[in-house]
């Protein structure tokens, strides 16, 4: 049985049949009904968060919850696309609130102006999927692992210059289903000898296979020994970008902030020294990493934002609507290539 998220099955009106008739063709009213039922929190309005509010809204989730204390500043409204030129000065949730809610008037958009640190653990737990961007990595550890014992989908996210991240944790036993192309079965007296005894695949049919993924906490993932020999082997096609990570996450720890254009020759040389005592505290080499690396992690690049936020809330609406296979558990993308690579970091 696929698990529902809701105790109470959903009810689509036909005016909600009509507005999401295009997805419910694509994946069937079932899951549009999963997706309907739920209410998601996303902290953090900046130029990810913009784009994943976005496509949570189209997609047609039950409640989005716009969490964010920061104020609109000039570079918000360079980064993000729902915050008017106007609002400069003004709460960035409140701010975004307006054009949010007009994306999909079916949806209930709020907004909290309050800071995500201060929130108690009952909050995040009226939610049925977290997103967390721009969040220091105590704090997603945190909330991941609170929201895993309730069985709640955690998803973190953020992107810095022209490399951005999303992490998603769906427990340890999270159901979906999968379309596959029906085999058809070949008739009892078929004598047009073996070939024609085997199972075919018919393109006109498919069927749908019940399948089941597990995950790893955040802490899990981040806490890999580099030191043990499958690691080691593992090493030649690992990301750097999950090195990088680290680093990023490290600066805003020591820093409360991310890397600031205004003071990048400052911190350049303090993403340098980051970059050799994470590499070194994770055991591996400092050459993984070349120096020009500080040269694209400053700022947030609206198209990176455009290709990290739909991959991230393609991943909360498939999660939720419990429809096609997850990805298992980071994505990195590389804007200067202009790719992105799907890879497990954590216990098997």
């Amino acid at each position: 049985m696929i698990d529902m998220i809701e105790k109470e099955d959903p009810i689509i009106s036909e005016e909600e049949a009509a507005q999401y008739d295009r997805q419910i063709r694509l994946w069937g009213l079932d899951a549009q009904k999963r997706l309907r039922g739920s209410r998601v929190l996303l902290a953090g309005l900046g130029g990810l968060g913009a784009e994943v509010a976005k496509n949570l809204i189209l997609a047609g989730v039950k409640g989005l919850t716009l969490l964010d204390h920061e104020q609109v500043s000039e570079e918000s409204c360079r980064a993000q696309f729902l915050v008017p030129v106007t609002a400069q000065g003004q709460n960035r949730a409140q701010a975004s609130l307006e054009r949010a809610q007009n994306l999909n008037p079916m949806v209930e958009v709020h907004a909290d102006s309050t800071r995500v640190e201060d929130k108690p653990d009952d909050f995040f737990l009226q939610f049925d999927a977290v997103c967390l961007t721009g969040c220091s990595r105590d704090l997603m550890v945190r909330v991941d692992q609170l929201c895993s014992q309730r069985n709640i989908k955690v998803f973190c996210g953020d992107v810095y210059g022209y490399y951005g991240y999303m992490f998603s944790n769906l427990g340890k036993e999270h159901n979906y289903v999968e379309e596959k192309p029906k085999l058809v079965k070949p008739t009892e007296n078929s004598n047009d000898g073996p070939e024609a005894k085997k199972a075919k695949v018919d393109p006109n049919e498919t069927t749908m296979v019940k399948k089941t993924a597990s995950f790893c906490a955040l802490k899990e993932a981040l806490e890999v020994d580099w030191t043990t020999e499958k690691a080691k082997a593992a090493m030649k096609r690992t990301p750097v970008d999950y090195f990088l990570l680290h680093v990023l996450l490290k600066f805003r720890t020591d820093k409360g902030r991310d890397p600031d254009p205004q003071s990048f020759a400052e911190d350049s040389q303090l993403l340098k020294q980051i970059r050799d005592d994470v590499l070194e505290a994770l055991a591996v080499s400092s050459d993984l990493l070349s120096d020009d690396f500080t040269s694209y992690c400053f700022s947030e690049m609206s198209p990176v934002c455009a290709v990290v936020g739909g991959v991230l809330g393609q991943e909360v609406v498939k999660a939720l609507s419990q429809r096609d296979p997850p990805h298992r558990n980071f994505f990195f993308f590389d804007g200067r290539k202009g790719n992105g690579v799907v890879d497990y970091f954590g216990p098997n």
